[in-house]
């Protein structure tokens, strides 16, 4: 067994107690040399006769020096027992007392008043326990603060996150809402444009029709103009035919004259003369029959011709018109193409936008899980220090914020030096 396992005041009492015992064997062994030597001076004395005075004188020396010498021997144990209880007092009670504060720290307390009174090296060792105790009410008040700020720092950046997630959510669904609405409406313009492109297809054969029936009536309206120039010829015509009969009818009557004239010599020519002007008649009659029909027809030619070149302007107006539709609908079907793209375009954007708003749901999820365990880990924190009482406050209490319910308990620790 060592000796180092022993406490501190019973190696000095031991080391005292040694002391003293040696001190004791020397003092002992000094008096029984006084008294041997005195006994041998006696001796000689009576060996020789009379005592002699320095031989008596030196027996008596001797005698007293060892009684001298029992009488130190004695006062110096008792000096060495005092001596060493004061300086064990010295030494033992300071210790105990900076070991009664080391495990009041060790304990958790943090408020005890260490006063160091000496600047021997169980001064130097009260001073470091102060330090220490300062030290590390300081730190636990920073910790405790710390974790104060911590935690509610967490649970903001939880609640935000809670708040962030809720309206990340809301906006998620409003995205998928709107990009189900852009579908839709993508499915409708797509519809509407392949309409569009029916239509633009519809109205250019109709324009082709129009074109084909422009062109016709065209044609009709250059018929009915030679019809009517025909007409007209016919009734030219037809005068000369008439003018020949009243010529005819006039020579045959000029003829009759004569025949009548002539007498019997002159009566067949009269016969003839008058059947020629009976056809003369006939033919001048037809001749106005004819040129009556052929002036209604020629009139009717000219109406016709009017309707036609009327019907003519109406289809060139109407080819026009289609033309221009063909054209508002090959515009309609070019817009129509863009809106798709477009609305492609943002049908994608808005794709985009809800996989980014998950993503970002996700990471807001992640960032409230975190700050839901930095919360718990400052709780956990929290609890750790909570074990430390500093001076004006209680144990698991932060200082920041509170106030003390009673005064500060003060522990002082009064160090000695040793003597």
């Amino acid at each position: 067994m060592q000796i180092t396992n022993f406490r501190i005041g019973f190696r000095l009492n031991f080391a005292f107690a040694l002391t003293i015992a040696l001190l004791a064997v020397v003092v002992a062994l000094g008096a029984t040399e006084l008294r041997a030597a005195a006994g041998a001076i006696e001796q000689q004395a009576t060996l020789h006769g009379a005592a002699s005075p320095a031989a008596l004188t030196a027996s008596s020396a001797a005698r007293r020096a060892a009684v001298a010498l029992l009488v130190l021997g004695a006062g110096g144990a008792f000096l060495s027992v005092l001596t060493g209880w004061v300086i064990a007092g010295g030494i033992v009670r300071p210790v105990r007392h900076a070991v009664k504060v080391a495990r009041t720290v060790a304990a958790g307390d943090l408020a005890s008043h260490i006063e160091v009174r000496s600047q021997d090296e169980v001064g130097q060792l009260s001073a470091a326990l102060k330090e220490m105790n300062e030290s590390l009410s300081s730190i636990v008040m920073g910790v405790r603060n710390g974790t104060a700020e911590i935690h509610r720092a967490s649970s903001d950046i939880a609640s935000g996150n809670r708040d962030l997630s809720q309206r990340t959510e809301t906006q998620a669904a409003a995205l998928q809402q709107t990009a189900a609405s852009m579908e839709q409406l993508l499915g409708t313009v797509r519809q509407n444009a392949d309409s569009a492109q029916q239509a633009n297809q519809l109205v250019m054969s109709a324009s082709a029709v129009a074109q084909r029936g422009g062109a016709a009536v065209g044609e009709v309206v250059a018929k009915m103009d030679a019809i009517n120039v025909a007409s007209r010829k016919v009734v030219d015509i037809i005068g000369v035919i008439d003018s020949i009969a009243f010529q005819t009818n006039i020579l045959a009557l000029n003829a009759a004259v004569e025949a009548a004239r002539a007498g019997e010599q002159g009566r067949g020519f009269a016969v003839v003369a008058g059947e020629v002007r009976t056809l003369a008649q006939r033919s001048a009659a037809a001749a106005q029959q004819v040129k009556a029909l052929i002036g209604d027809s020629a009139g009717q030619v000219d109406a016709g011709a009017r309707l036609a070149t009327d019907a003519g302007r109406t289809m060139e107006q109407v080819v026009a018109s289609v033309q221009r539709v063909a054209n508002i609908m090959s515009e309609i079907s070019a817009a129509s193409a863009e809106q798709v793209a477009g609305i492609e375009q943002v049908n994608s954007a808005i794709a985009q936008m809800d996989q980014t708003t998950r993503q970002n749901a996700a990471l807001v999820g992640q960032a409230a899980a975190a700050a839901t365990a930095m919360r718990e880990q400052a709780r956990q924190l929290a609890d750790a220090v909570g074990v430390f009482r500093l001076a004006g406050g209680r144990a698991g209490e932060p200082a920041a914020g509170r106030q003390a319910l009673a005064a500060p308990r003060t522990i002082e620790t009064t160090l000695h030096g040793g003597m």
